[in-house]
């Protein structure tokens, strides 16, 4: 219990008229500390109130038990239900786990019209046909999905440039609409693209089963077409119509967008914000790059460290926080999943912040040529040759064998964030997650030293960053509080 509590002088011989619940703490700046309960509560207080809490010199009439009791740091003798209270927060943010994987990606194809520098997968030239999925891949990876026991199957069409192999979203399609006749599930489909090459014929398709539509964007022009070269040096052009005539066709929300951070980007983050605010998107995701595939073979990964990211990012929120405060509702959203973590009793479904990791239980992929997968980072490590998270084939493994096997269950294991060193006391594991892919692409295993992880060190940032930015203002809280139940 200490070490949860990680406070290195408690005073078991202190004579508190309460009893805490298991507590880790923190600091939050020169003055204040965080503290969390095992359901992700937290509380600001200065180090002197950690001191008096802890120790047991607490007394009903501080403002500061109250909040404790309510928020199940504390228990006393008025208090009957608070630890089943506790127990059912913690329950309701688990409880995603039993519905296990809802999310499945096909690969359709590697090919891919676009050269973007910082692509974090291997491409193929789009005539390039041998790297194209099957139909009979594509039906034993189906076996896969309808066996997953999740009420919701999301199928996701990635690439390369996943409508270059147009004919096979159509055939996964049709199967899956056929076979959920009998498994009834709640089944949606995603198509990822460029856009492109986007036709009439594809929207009408897209428009007739109701498929939502995930394109890159990354700012104005000039930074997009450098980001995302293709011939012709039009790929913003591409993506400004294609969103338009998605839009159209489809609906303005069943269209969304996502940017990556360049290099080139970090100085441009409010141009970046304001193309989405022109474009009428609802919010932004201010993505950092990621160690894997052409961004690790062309040098990018590498071109900015990590607190040039956070100086970026932490000015794009203020940005969009001023915006609000303005009148114009957009969000950031991985600071919005972030929230939902920290201020209500639920789960988010983003693969990096979940923990048990999210790999397999979360996502999983089916690449084209059958090769499952535990995420889509996993397949683009196995892009430059290391195939850790490879967990078997379509065409060789049934669903026991992919699900159960040692290439999916010891990272899972060996990086639960409740366990890990570094991670089992610290105050923010609550909100974090276990990202086993990541360390071992950096630092060679499931874990990795969690002082030298750019991910530990970017997520710390991130929590204190919201913490302190809602404790200064509280129309600032409010606006996070409506955040946290939008994603």
């Amino acid at each position: 219990m200490a070490k949860f509590r990680d406070v290195a002088a408690f005073d078991e011989s202190g004579d508190a008229g309460y009893t805490m619940m298991p507590w880790r703490f923190t600091a939050l700046d020169n003055e204040r500390c965080v503290a969390t309960n095992m359901a992700g509560e937290y509380i600001a207080m200065s180090r002197e109130e950690v001191s008096d809490f802890a120790s047991g010199r607490l007394t009903v009439d501080y403002d500061l038990y109250s909040d404790l009791k309510a928020k199940h740091f504390l228990i006393d003798a008025d208090t009957d239900v608070a630890v089943d209270l506790l127990a059912l927060k913690v329950r309701t943010k688990l409880a995603p786990l039993a519905n296990f994987t809802g999310l499945h990606i096909f690969v359709t194809t590697l090919r891919c019209e676009h050269s973007c520098p910082y692509c974090q997968v291997s491409r193929a030239n789009d005539d390039k046909r041998e790297f194209d999925m099957t139909e009979e891949t594509a039906m034993r990876a189906l076996d896969l999905v309808f066996r997953s026991p999740s009420p919701t199957i999301k199928i996701e069409f990635q690439g390369g440039e996943s409508l270059l192999n147009m004919a096979m979203i159509r055939f996964i399609v049709a199967e899956a609409l056929r076979r959920n006749e009998t498994a009834q599930r709640n089944l949606a489909f995603v198509i990822a693209t460029n856009l492109a090459i986007l036709d009439e014929e594809m929207l009408a398709f897209a428009r007739e089963h109701g498929i939502l539509m995930s394109t890159s964007l990354d700012g104005p022009a000039d930074l997009h077409n450098r980001n995302r070269p293709r011939p012709g040096k039009d790929s913003h052009e591409k993506a400004i119509d294609g969103i338009r005539r998605a839009r159209t066709a489809l609906g303005h929300y069943n269209v969304g967008a996502l940017m990556t951070t360049t290099a080139a980007s970090l100085s441009r983050v409010r141009e970046i914000i304001d193309e989405y605010v022109r474009l009428d998107f609802g919010g932004i995701f201010l993505r950092p790059l990621s160690p894997y595939g052409f961004a690790i073979k062309t040098k990018t990964y590498a071109a900015y460290d990590q607190k040039k990211w956070l100086d970026f990012y932490f000015e794009g929120l203020d940005y969009i926080i001023d915006l609000n405060l303005d009148g114009h509702e957009f969000i950031e959203h991985y600071a919005a999943m972030v929230l939902k973590k920290m201020l209500t009793p639920l789960q988010t479904s983003y693969v990096d912040l979940m923990s048990p990791a999210g790999i397999g239980i979360g996502a999983i992929v089916y690449n084209y040529d059958g090769t499952v997968y535990a995420s889509d980072e996993s397949r683009m490590l196995a892009e430059m040759g290391d195939t850790t998270f490879a967990l078997g084939n379509v065409h060789e493994n049934d669903f026991a064998d992919i699900m159960l096997g040692d290439a999916l269950l010891n990272p899972l294991e060996q990086s639960f964030a409740g366990s890990v060193p570094g991670c089992s006391w610290c105050a923010f594991e609550p909100w974090c997650g276990a990202e086993p892919v990541f360390h071992h692409a950096t630092q060679g295993d499931f874990v990795g030293k969690k002082p030298l992880s750019s991910f530990c060190t970017r997520n710390m940032a991130v929590f204190r960053g919201l913490i302190l930015r809602m404790e200064a203002n509280p129309d600032i809280k409010r606006m996070f509080e409506r955040w946290a139940n939008i994603v």
